[in-house]
Formats: structure tokens, sequence, C-alpha cells
């Protein structure tokens, strides 16, 4: 069966706005309790599927046991998500145990979606799995060695060889956190682990100055990988997540071409001011068609929201206004 793709979510910039990147006025589109067992569903990742949109979604239940489900949408914005999280098969691997599952995001590669997470195993480390219809997931090794968090694949790829950014972090609420890359040759054993990003001075871009994590899976364009990131400022009320961009080398990923020094998204409306945890922008997933691009972002660890852009656009910011 062949299917056309679905348009992606779009809504034009409002005429009094300046900003680089806006909000949808409905924000946000999932709320905390849209499946009966849920405290929260935020930190979520969408693609492409079929005639319209799959996703994988972080749901903490009552319970606040972290896992993670599968759902589905015809426009990318009203979501079926199922109620039971997803049940794990063997994949490369006998060795699926898992304490809990949070922050999914799915990448396209070859002929197969790949899933990354956040795995607990003796601490958090980078779970793999992969699905061909949403239905069925097969578990495989985690890639790395607890500690760690934010492990997102590229979509492609690079020089014959996977490739996954992660930020190395603690067992806790990591007080610190660069960006890295790590290549394999079959998804299940990494390495050549290079630094790509690290934290920002705090005179330089204070939003940014106590850690950073790739966001959603990079997007391939003719100048560049375009990178969504979160940054983290500790204030006097705690850490503060905002949205950000930066532009990596095609060839060599670990090269920074450009990087935005003011952020692109940072929490100002009331669903990111106020939630489970206040004051976080946490970008998990983009939608591109043309120039036009849609970023799925957590909301105060509590909902799910979107934000709009133009590539070009975003582009050209990070070369006006590069750390």
């Amino acid at each position: 069966m062949t299917f056309q793709p679905a348009k992606i979510p779009w809504q034009d910039r409002p005429e009094d706005s300046r900003d680089i990147m806006w909000r949808y006025s409905a924000n946000p589109i999932i709320s905390r309790y849209a499946i009966p067992t849920s405290n929260s569903i935020f930190n979520s990742a969408v693609v492409p599927f079929e005639d319209g949109f799959a996703g994988v979604f972080r749901c903490d239940n009552k319970a606040v046991q972290m896992n993670i489900f599968a759902g589905f949408s015809k426009d990318g914005i009203n979501w079926e998500i199922n109620h039971d999280p997803i049940d794990m098969k063997a994949g490369n691997t006998e060795m699926i145990e898992s304490d809990y599952k949070y922050d999914p995001r799915v990448a396209f590669i070859e002929d197969r979606y790949w899933i990354t997470w956040c795995n607990g195993y003796h601490g958090p480390t980078i779970g793999i799995a992969y699905t061909f219809d949403f239905k069925e997931f097969f578990q495989c090794e985690n890639a790395f060695l607890p500690f760690n968090r934010n492990g997102v694949l590229f979509p492609e790829k690079i020089n014959g060889k996977y490739a996954m950014l992660s930020r190395p972090s603690d067992n806790g609420h990591t007080p610190f956190g660069d960006i890295y890359i790590s290549y394999s040759p079959d998804m299940k054993y990494w390495g050549e682990h290079r630094c790509v990003m690290k934290v920002a001075p705090f005179e330089d871009s204070a939003w940014q100055c106590t850690k950073i994590g790739a966001g959603p899976v990079p997007i391939k364009t003719e100048e560049g990988w375009l990178l969504f990131y979160h940054g983290v400022i500790n204030t006097c009320r705690g850490f503060r997540y905002s949205m950000g961009a930066s532009l990596l080398d095609l060839e060599d990923p670990s090269k920074v071409l450009y990087r935005t020094k003011p952020y692109l998204l940072a929490p100002a409306e009331l669903y990111e001011l106020t939630g489970d945890i206040p004051n976080v922008v946490f970008p998990c997933a983009a939608l591109s068609e043309g120039d036009k691009v849609t970023v799925y972002y957590g909301a105060a660890d509590t909902v799910v929201a979107i934000a709009f852009g133009y590539i070009s656009e975003i582009i050209d910011f990070m070369k006006k206004n590069s750390l």
C-alpha cells in the first residue's frame, strides 16, 4: 500500500511577532491526563508514519513510574496514545532489563524506526530498540555504561556508521553535561567517542552555562546538520531549561559550524512556567517540510507543546548570533 505523506502541523507566524520561533496558539497539544493512568505526558518523540504520524511518549503514571507508550495521529496534533506501555521483545540481545524508561527519541534509518531513550540499568543509560510498525518493538543492547542521557541518533549513517549524540552524566539531577558523539558499525557496539559541544561560559550565554543536551533527531540541510538542543542555567529557583540550535558539519558532525548565543525558545507561557517541574522547555522531536520545521517539546515536565519556524531563518539567525 502506498501512503501519501501527511502535512506537518503548521501555523503561520503571528503578525505582531518578530520571534525566530513561535508557539502554537492552542498549546499544549497533549494534556497530562490524556490516558487514564497518567500523571504527566511530556518529552516525547514524533515521526511521519504511513498517512499520518506515530509517536513514542513519555507517560509517568500516578505512582510516578516512568515508561514509554506508542501513539498515532492523523494530523500530528490530536493523538491516540495506547493505554499500556510498550512491551519490548528481545532484539540483538536477551538482556532487556529496565527499571524505567523516559525521554524517547525516534529516527527512521534505512528500513526501520529506531527508538532511543534514557534506560534504567543500574542508573540511567541509553536504551535502543527498533520497530517497523509501532506495534512490535525489539530492544537491543544498551549503548553505553551508566551514566548517560539524551541519546539521539542521526537519521542516516555517517561514513558508513551509525552515529549517536549523548550526554554523559551522573545518577541524579546532573549539575553538568556536554554533548558527545559516538559511532557504531552495527547498533550494538559503540566507540570513537568525541566531544561535540561544551556548556557556554556564564558571561557569554548564561542560559546554557550549566548543561546542554541534544534534542530532536538532527535535520540534514545543505549547510549542515541542524540540531536543536536544550540548555540549562542553575538559578536561585533551580534549573531553567531553554532551547537553542547548532549547525554541525555534514561529514564530521563533531565539528560545530554555528551555535545560537541567544536562545530560540525559553519558558514564558503558563504551561512552561508551572507544572511538576517549573521553567522547562525540552525539545525531543522535529518535523520538517521544505523550509518549515515543527518542534515538539515537553513543557514543565507535564505536557507536550509545539513551536514553529523556518529552517533558513534559524540558520541565518545562528550565523548572525553565534557563540
